[in-house]
């Protein structure tokens, strides 16, 4: 066995227990002991150096005491999306209401016009309920996917995001193949598109190039799919609103280039006012910009 397979094996030995524990918790108790989890921890790890960069860069203005509260805040969000993730289910369709919905109209539009369609967020608030969500109210959503680095850990994908009719889609052009597949069967493809992509497009994303993948815009163009933006708000704990704004189509120019690019400009619009709105219910964590790297 090799050092990094053992590392890996312990890894999974960790997010078993973990999970396993947060599950055996009322939703609320897992959601807050996540979140102090988050607060406590979160910022003294070294990856939130890239959270610090990113937030200097976009935010120049700002205070450090203002940059390291968002900070906290973030972490304090990403520890009790860990530990709401075992109770998706109850989140999502169980008893009482945890979470109510803005613009449930333009879903509903998407779901009863008899056509293909796509829908986007970001890594913002709990993103995991949307598929659940979609899938319970009529519109069985493929989502597509990153695999976890540790092939023994990426049983918690699965099984945190398959319910009732979630279909995952991994990405790559096999993944790519099978979501085309499903938009010429006229089903529906849910994207988080604020992750950088190597070998994306370079388009404005906080007045700043970032390499963004241009899949979401190339579907919708290839088969004229209306594109519903949604994000997910943290009202208070495990207390939620899903915002589904109106559908949008993109323009096809016949310059395929130039159509991506102002497809995905719009896009990263979207994803920059919702997080102007609460930057604390972004994911800052990511090497987006080429300048923070």
């Amino acid at each position: 066995m090799s050092r990094k397979d053992l590392l890996f094996r312990i890894e999974a030995a960790f997010v078993w227990v973990v999970y396993h524990l947060f599950a055996s918790l009322p939703i609320d108790i897992a959601s807050a002991a996540g979140g102090w989890i988050g607060r406590v921890i979160g910022s003294r790890l070294p990856v939130t150096r890239h959270a610090r960069r990113n937030l200097t860069m976009i935010f120049p203005d700002w205070s450090e005491a203002e940059r390291e509260a968002v900070i906290r805040r973030m972490w304090d969000n990403i520890g009790r999306t860990a530990g709401e993730y075992p109770h998706i289910p109850e989140l999502t369709y169980g008893p009482g209401q945890r979470v109510e919905i803005e613009g449930m109209e333009h879903f509903e539009a998407l779901r009863d016009d008899g056509k293909p369609g796509l829908f986007f967020s970001g890594h913002y608030g709990n993103w995991e309920i949307m598929g659940p969500f979609a899938a319970h109210h009529g519109i069985p959503l493929h989502l597509i996917y990153r695999a976890a680095t540790n092939p023994y850990v990426n049983w918690i994908f699965t099984r945190g995001r398959a319910n009732e009719g979630v279909e995952l889609i991994p990405k790559g052009a096999a993944g790519a193949r099978m979501a085309l597949d499903k938009l010429r069967r006229g089903e529906h493809i849910g994207m988080l598109v604020d992750q950088k992509m190597n070998d994306g497009i370079s388009v404005p994303f906080f007045g700043f190039p970032a390499m963004t993948a241009p899949a979401l815009a190339a579907f919708s163009l290839k088969y004229q799919c209306p594109v519903v933006p949604a994000h997910l708000v943290r009202i208070k704990g495990a207390r939620f609103r899903i915002v589904f704004d109106p559908p949008i189509l993109f323009e096809d120019s016949g310059d395929r280039r130039a159509d991506l690019e102002r497809a995905m400009t719009r896009v990263n619009g979207y994803l920059e006012r919702w997080i102007r709105e609460r930057p604390d219910h972004w994911l800052w964590l990511h090497k987006r910009w080429p300048a923070a790297d």
